[in-house]
């Protein structure tokens, strides 16, 4: 025990482990919101690498699409036209005809003749309620399409289940319903509710979703069938609808969904409950078939694929008698908006614009296939137990292991962690959380490797012990000759800085090995720096596999930015010749990119007393940084900007590249691709692809994409190699579906790298 307490006073991977986990298990329970974000969307991507699932064959969607509306009108369409698909579905042997919509209004489209043609049926209808009576009264006067719903809901041999919907909370109103006005819309839905609720301990009401207010059909529909549910549903907050409420509780009642009363009627009325326990609520019950949910009553949705994964039929087929006969025979028919004029579709984890009726297709799906997909309250303990594993063996393993071993331990690890997962979402429809217990891996790989970099001694002695290899000769010259020089501090001057960068690198380094690597970059710098100093430039240091220099200081140059394009030229050549050699002795081919800009900047020894080094500080800096980056988006090789090309221009050729605003800045910068002295003749390829070039970047700016493509197009062909016109192209070929924008200044936005 004294043992454990003194390894965790001071700071060792044992320490650091224990810590990682309680801040990971700390997240965890407080539930960070952009891990849950991070987690929502690794539940969907396993849910859309599993594929399709084919559905039972016992569902049919009827949907108000774009041909229904385009043949019946815009919706909403009159009661009459509604009572007409009831009567069609009935006569063709439907079992079940469920609405995602709600008949909350009287129907304004009313027609003269239709009480004429349905009075024999109203005098037949049974009517339970004096308020039909009343109503049928009325609307044998004014021949009310409400009533001829009514009566073919009534006289229909398939149970019709109407939809209606609820409001959440009172912000979903711009107004205050009174207290009358909820008590009669819960009249309206009062025979919906749940017949049975099965309590395992004290009862308490706040175990139930609550709803503010229901909106009910109209008295007359409600009244002409005791089947009805609620289509609301709730999204995640990213908007994304993964659960389906199958428990609202609104007053002293609780109710369904429309999905579940649709199986509910089409398994012919099992017994019917809901069970709660201490924790909350269980499940459904429906018979001998139990639904299980989270612990206020939510199923998780088990999508089985893209929208219309479930026959789509179109009213209009329906009403025009263009389907078969004995398609909905003994079939569950959900009537839903699928038309954008319906506004009926949601974002789930396979796309972004989804049917509303299709969820609930879905989940009655869900219910009749048993086809459940969970989230049980013991993967709560599961979640933790993974992640205390997957650290402590990070903590156990990575100290034992060098840098390479550790990664690839880490990395074997993740991807098992991972393949587990979906393992079980496939076989076992379980939803296991990916994030958290990642983040505890990865998070103590980071902790653990930074914390071995730190304490290695030895290695930090050894690069104090070669930092003077790095340091530019003409640096240490001037040191020598003014001894005074060598204190902190800098003075702001105007000069040029360049930045080189071997492309690919880091790819090239897993697929060759480290004494190959070590070997090509030792020749590669060694060349690079030669043509620095032929050039009078300043190395300042080397970084990973670039290095950055300065031309103008500390000797002063009026001409430091022809001198910087020079040494750029010339290594540029050097490199060819390198890449010759590497060519008969089979090492890869490296290829490089510079970065050159012009301006001020504080320039002399940085740092604090401890220890200082030569070099540059400034936007200007930044600047030469970033134009080095940009190589890469543009394909080319050498880039200057506008500082450096107006001090050149009349000795060097240069090709206008485009107008870029980099990543720290707000003042856009004109680039410049660096070709060639001017004395030096170019190849006529090259010429007439750079005048192709120009004349593409003309109409790029003025936002003619077509014209732009043409030309970047033809430049490709005379010069296959032109990666700025490649890069032009594409980026042509993406705004041509892009509307035009009048405050379009063709400024490129640079990445965030």
């Amino acid at each position: 025990m004294k043992t454990v307490l003194k390894s965790l006073r001071v700071i060792n991977p044992f320490f650091l482990t224990c810590t990682t986990i309680a801040i990971v298990i700390t997240l965890f329970l407080y539930r960070n919101t952009f891990i849950d974000f991070v987690e929502s969307k690794t539940y969907d991507l396993r849910l859309i690498s599993r594929g399709r699932v084919e559905p039972s064959q016992s569902i049919v969607l009827a949907v108000i699409d774009e041909k229904s509306l385009e043949m019946e009108g815009r919706w909403p369409w009159p009661r009459s036209k509604i009572a007409e698909l009831v009567d069609i579905l009935s006569r063709d042997g439907a079992k079940v005809i469920s609405f995602d919509v709600g008949f909350l209004e009287p129907d304004e489209n009313t027609q003269l003749g239709f009480i004429d043609k349905f009075g024999h049926q109203l005098d037949a209808l049974d009517i339970r309620s004096s308020s039909l009576t009343t109503f049928i009264a009325e609307s044998k006067k004014n021949a009310n399409n409400d009533l001829v719903l009514a009566t073919a809901i009534r006289n229909s041999t398939a149970k019709v289940v109407l939809g209606y919907f609820f409001h959440m909370n009172r912000t979903d109103l711009d107004y205050q319903l009174e207290a009358e006005k909820i008590e009669q819309q819960i009249a309206r839905i009062s025979a919906s509710k749940y017949p049975l609720v099965l309590h395992e301990g004290d009862e308490k009401e706040d175990r139930f979703i609550q709803a503010y207010s229901p909106v009910g059909n109209l008295d007359i529909l409600a009244a002409s069938t005791d089947a009805a549910g609620y289509y609301s549903v709730r999204s995640d907050p990213d908007g994304v609808v993964r659960w389906m409420p199958l428990v609202i509780q609104c007053g002293e009642d609780i109710y369904p969904p429309l999905s579940v009363v649709s199986a509910y009627h089409y398994l012919d009325m099992p017994r019917l409950m809901v069970e709660v326990d201490e924790q909350g609520v269980e499940g459904i019950r429906m018979g001998q078939l139990f639904i299980p949910t989270d612990e206020t009553g939510q199923l998780l949705i088990n999508y089985l694929g893209p929208a219309k994964t479930f026959p789509h039929i179109s009213i209009s087929d329906i009403l025009g008698g263009g389907v078969p006969k004995g398609i909905f025979k003994d079939k569950i028919v959900i009537v839903g908006g699928t038309a954008t004029g319906t506004h009926d579709t949601r974002s789930t984890p396979f796309t972004p614009l989804y049917p509303g009726v299709e969820i609930h297709a879905t989940v009655v799906d869900n219910i009749l296939t048993e086809n459940f997909m969970v989230k049980p309250r013991w993967t709560l303990i599961y979640d933790l137990t993974a992640i205390i594993i997957l650290a402590v063996l990070a903590g156990i393993a990575l100290p034992r292991m060098g840098p390479l071993k550790g990664l690839l331990f880490v990395a074997v690890l993740f991807n098992l962690y991972i393949f587990f997962a979906y393992w079980f979402l496939l076989y076992f429809k379980l939803w296991l959380n990916i994030a958290y217990p990642l983040l505890a891996l990865l998070f103590n790989y980071t902790v653990l490797r930074v914390h071995g970099y730190i304490t290695k001694d030895r290695e930090r002695k050894k690069i104090q012990g070669t930092f003077k290899q790095y340091v530019a000769p003409l640096v240490i010259e001037e040191m020598i000759k003014e001894p005074s020089k060598l204190k902190l501090g800098g003075e702001e001057k105007e000069l040029t800085i360049m930045f080189n960068d071997i492309a690919g690198f880091t790819s090239l380094s897993e697929r060759h090995s480290p004494t190959e690597m070590v070997s090509m970059l030792g020749s590669y710098f060694e060349k690079m720096t030669e043509e620095i100093f032929n050039n009078r430039g300043t190395l300042e240091t080397y970084r990973g596999d670039g290095f950055m220099a300065i031309f103008g200081a500390p000797i002063e140059r009026e001409d430091h930015a022809e001198k910087a394009c020079d040494a750029a030229l010339a290594m540029q050549n050097r490199l060819v010749e390198l890449r010759a050699g590497w060519a008969k002795t089979g090492h890869p081919l490296l290829t490089a990119r510079t970065g050159i800009n012009t301006g001020p900047m504080l320039v002399g020894n940085l740092g604090c007393k401890y220890r200082f080094v030569y070099g540059a500080l400034g936007d200007n800096v930044n600047l030469a940084s970033r134009l080095e980056g940009l190589s890469k988006e543009y394909n080319t090789e050498i880039l200057i900007g506008n500082n450096t090309a107006s001090r050149i221009r009349n000795s060097f050729l240069l090709r206008e590249i485009d107008l870029v605003r980099v990543k720290g800045r707000e003042v856009p910068v004109r680039i410049y691709e660096l070709l060639a002295r001017t004395n030096t003749p170019l190849a006529a390829d090259r010429e007439e692809a750079d005048v192709l070039y120009s004349s593409g970047l003309e109409a790029y700016r003025y936002q003619a994409w077509r014209e732009a493509l043409t030309c970047f197009n033809r430049a490709l062909s005379v010069r296959a190699d032109d990666g700025a016109a490649k890069t032009m192209a594409t980026r042509c070929r993406v705004y041509l579906g892009t509307p035009y924008k009048d405050n379009w200044d063709g400024v490129f936005e640079q990445p965030n790298w």
